[in-house]
């Protein structure tokens, strides 16, 4: 039962938040009375929650235990601050992420009234050779982590870069300059730019997190924001590295 309900827990993604009860049985491959009872129980618990519509969607208690999540807990509580500096002098979208599998998953977001909308929200994932943040994490990703994600890029606008080796030259720029920048690949009418947040480890640094900024497309300046965007990246690796030696 326990990989019955874990399934029904599955069968929810960022493209589907809100199912019906036959939609959730057929994405989990669940009866429909099984589904049906794993649903009240679920729900009874606050793993889900029922809308008024009778649509199901993920409860407060699951968003409750996942911020415990040292991904999320650790790394958000470090960061914040400095994501909260570069949203104050940029006003701008800034996001924090960590590579999940192929995908960038976002961990913490700072935008304002004035920032450019955007798809990705804390807990989103999205592709890693599409996006800033995810770039800069595929680049320093292993040889075979690259290879799968290059294998069949998908494609999320018609400004997207799905040829293999156009992305397998960007990431080798990516290493060289540190710093990856988007236009209109993910979302249209957005750039971004985007850093790694290194960790020192020993005699080597590890990258632990992407750093980037979102802004609108007519803006020519996304080179002048590397500089902010390393300042705090920096403050964030040794702020990470403290909070590992002392814990």
């Amino acid at each position: 039962m326990t990989s019955r309900a874990l399934a029904v827990l599955d069968a929810f993604d960022a493209t589907a938040p809100r199912l019906t009860l036959t939609e959730i049985a057929e994405r989990s491959g669940t009866p429909l009375t099984t589904a049906h009872r794993l649903l009240a129980e679920l729900t009874d618990w606050g793993a889900l929650a029922r809308r008024a519509d009778g649509r199901y969607e993920i409860g407060r208690r699951l968003w409750d235990l996942g911020l415990l999540a040292p991904v999320s807990l650790e790394l958000r509580q470090v960061a914040s601050p400095f994501l909260l500096d570069v949203h104050t002098a940029t006003r701008d979208t800034v996001h924090l992420a960590v590579r999940d599998g192929l995908s960038a998953l976002y961990v913490e977001r700072i935008s304002g009234r004035e920032s450019v909308p955007v798809v990705s929200q804390v807990g989103s994932r999205l592709p890693l050779h599409a996006t800033g943040v995810g770039k800069v994490l595929l680049a320093a990703a292993p040889d075979e982590v690259v290879a799968e994600a290059l294998a069949a890029p998908s494609r999320a606008t018609r400004h997207t870069v799905v040829d293999p080796a156009r992305l397998r030259r960007e990431l080798t720029e990516v290493r060289r300059r540190g710093w990856a920048r988007t236009a209109e690949e993910m979302s249209l009418g957005t750039l971004s730019v985007a850093v790694p947040v290194r960790v020192e480890r020993g005699s080597s640094a590890v990258v632990a997190a992407a750093l980037g900024i979102v802004v609108p497309s007519h803006r020519r300046d996304l080179a002048r924001l590397v500089p902010v965007l390393e300042v705090a990246a920096r403050g964030i690796g040794r702020a990470l590295a403290r909070a590992a030696h002392f814990r």
